[in-house]
């Protein structure tokens, strides 16, 4: 039993059997939340993902702007913001990266909307918008993938990598599926703020775990105290 455990008990007058099933009942709540968190991190990115080459085409633009802007210039930023995402996560830390990964994964969905509503296809307005939709995806992207592996024990890594990247992404493609029916029902401009809303719950999520994780480095403490 660890240090804070035994002060629990001395205030709380606990025996330490109930003190113990309360830590693993503690342990095992964060646990939940922090696999919610990884099922709807990224459910933006895989119901708006879906919808963006239909969105381009039925905005007027043509096959060889898609290529030029979406694929060759949108590589580029997508290379240039892995880059970006690793040095944010290096110098600011694992929870600022996670947070200012959905907020640039919100913002881009909100441009989109804005692209949406535009009287005219742009391809200025295409550039811009998807430039930094990609610059957000790589930081959402990465921000998640070091989350997933600061969960990881050094001797099963493999294992629970594997488990939790199938895991994350079974929310996010089983809503990708209705959002072709979205699209019919409200338009693109209020689907892409449907998308972009759809970060809140992993933020509000975020927010109760980084209270109870510690984000800086390492996995959650396991029940007896000692992490893994």
């Amino acid at each position: 039993m660890s240090p804070n455990s035994r002060e629990i008990l001395e205030v709380s007058g606990l025996p330490p059997e109930a003190a113990k099933l309360s830590r693993i009942w503690e342990w095992c709540v964060v646990a939940a939340v922090a696999l919610l968190f990884m099922g709807s991190y990224r459910l933006t990115e895989f119901t708006m993902g879906s919808m963006a080459n239909s969105f381009y085409i039925d905005r007027g633009y043509s096959l060889t702007q898609i290529a030029a802007v979406v694929k060759l210039y949108g590589l580029a930023m997508s290379l240039v913001g892995v880059v970006i995402a690793g040095v944010v996560v290096a110098r600011l830390g694992l929870l600022r990266a996670l947070i200012a990964g959905s907020v640039m994964i919100m913002l881009s969905n909100v441009g989109f909307s804005m692209l949406a509503r535009a009287a005219e296809p742009s391809l200025l307005g295409l550039g811009l918008v998807n430039g930094f939709d990609n610059l957000a995806q790589a930081m959402h992207g990465t921000a998640l993938i070091a989350f997933l592996s600061s969960l990881t024990s050094a001797r099963y890594t493999a294992t629970q990598y594997a488990l939790f990247s199938s895991l994350y992404a079974l929310p996010g493609k089983i809503l990708e599926g209705f959002s072709g029916f979205v699209v019919d029902a409200i338009g693109y401009p209020w689907f892409f703020l449907y998308t972009a809303a759809l970060s809140v719950p992993a933020l509000l999520l975020l927010w109760w775990l980084a209270k109870r994780m510690p984000f800086a480095g390492g996995a959650a403490p396991a029940p007896d105290g000692r992490g893994n």
